[in-house]
């Protein structure tokens, strides 16, 4: 029978990798409890219709990259989220979360997309989602992008030299309509030199052309009408609101005012940190301010600001920058020669896990050579040698398995939480 694999693009995730994954999901939810920012989980599975209006129907992401499929049970058309943001308005919405004012969450969980399998681009990859609901100020906008620096800072990445910032302003619907109508006329003029996919959306989503990969268009569309000129001088000034924290906070960033992000609903401010140490795949975090999306979901008008982080590419960034990752290691390593002295062993092995000493224990009974073979390759700094004669006089062998002149020591069986100490400080 030919053995059953994984979807392709859709990874498993093994110790010690999957060490790597805890470590970051530590750093991350240290940070959130010090910006009083608090967790939120939402269904992996939401109404298709969720996305096709919160996200737009000629988005890429709706027209080719969902996992829609038919409830066999009732007919509901229903998807795999393939973002977090429209399910947490939803949820916000249908429980009235905001009832009381503004909150600050955090989200994270896997999401879909049919895309074609690449290094850093899978079917099923991870977000970590930070979002500000209900508080319309620039000093929001400016919070939220300080904390993916924040975070980027303790993964131990240098912004300026391995991410950057680069953020616009996209207005708002009426601004955009104004220049929607101009950026138009432009690409009809140019229309030979359009791609399929920019033909397609000339009319439905002209924006999103400026947002095009293709070199062949790089230099018309560099002479597009810039939104930056259609905006008011209330998009402006949120703008200059949302620079003035940031360039107080010492934060380089570049506006980019061909940064549009790839979803309908943002408006105001949009950003993306970016790095060239990933090929193609360079955005790492991005986001933006999407007051409208509450009422386009059937909510009240509600402000709101957030972004997401792919953790697979951050990682993958990690990794390219050669930043070291702690892998998880046990304090100790419990060598027990027989039978006879698993019982003791055992009893003192539970203490020490009671005090918070991490403590590996040896399967069976192997000889003792074995034993420390598998003890040294554990990276435990310690090995516990529960011996029968050290048993017989009620203790336990104290071995340092870092430092070979360090010897062995003894200590008692009887006083396990007095020394459990020394395993966590060594």
């Amino acid at each position: 029978m030919t053995p059953l694999q994984a979807v392709k693009g859709m990874n498993d995730i093994l110790p010690p990798e999957s060490a790597r994954w805890e470590w970051f999901e530590d750093i991350a939810r240290r940070l959130m409890q010090r910006y009083a920012y608090s967790n939120m989980r939402t269904p992996i599975v939401e109404p298709t219709a969720l996305f096709v209006r919160g996200l737009g129907e000629v988005t890429d992401i709706v027209e080719k990259e969902m996992y829609s499929f038919e409830d066999a049970m009732n007919g509901d058309k229903l998807s795999l989220r393939p973002e977090a943001t429209a399910g947490i308005v939803r949820a916000v919405t249908e429980h009235s979360f905001l009832y009381e004012g503004g909150k600050r969450l955090y989200w994270t969980g896997p999401v879909f997309r049919h895309e074609r399998p690449q290094k850093g681009r899978y079917r099923q990859f991870h977000q970590f989602d930070v979002e500000a609901l209900g508080f319309a100020g620039p000093d929001v906008d400016a919070e939220v992008i300080l904390i993916a620096r924040a975070l980027m800072r303790d993964l131990g990445l240098v912004e300026g030299r391995d991410v950057r910032l680069e953020i616009n302003s996209l207005g708002q619907p009426e601004e955009r309509r104004n220049h929607r109508e101009a950026l138009i006329a432009y690409l009809e003029k140019h229309a030979d030199l359009l791609d399929e996919d920019a033909k397609r959306r000339l009319h439905s989503n002209p924006l999103r052309i400026l947002d095009s990969k293709n070199p062949a268009m790089r230099a018309m569309l560099d002479g597009a009408p810039r939104l930056m000129d259609y905006l008011g001088e209330a998009s402006l000034t949120h703008l200059q609101g949302v620079r003035s924290v940031l360039d107080a906070a010492g934060l380089m960033y570049t506006v980019n005012p061909r940064l549009v992000r790839g979803m309908d609903y943002y408006n105001l401010t949009v950003f993306e940190f970016v790095t060239d140490k990933l090929g193609a795949q360079g955005t790492v975090c991005a986001g933006g301010r999407y007051d409208g999306l509450f009422e386009q979901l059937g909510g009240k008008p509600t402000p709101a600001v957030g972004w997401g982080m792919g953790i697979e590419r951050m990682l993958l960034l990690l990794e390219e920058l050669q930043i070291d990752v702690p892998i998880q290691v046990p304090h100790a390593y419990a060598i027990v020669p027989a039978q006879a002295q698993m019982p003791v062993a055992m009893v003192a092995i539970e203490t020490l896990r009671s005090a918070g000493v991490s403590v590996q224990m040896n399967a069976g009974f192997s000889g003792m050579k074995t034993q420390f073979k598998r003890a040294d390759a554990s990276g435990a700094k310690f090995a516990l040698v529960f011996g029968e004669q050290e048993v017989a006089v009620g203790q336990v062998g104290l071995k340092s398995l870092r430092d070979a002149a360090a010897g062995q020591t003894s200590e008692n069986l009887d006083d396990v939480s007095s020394w459990a100490a020394k395993l966590l400080k060594a």
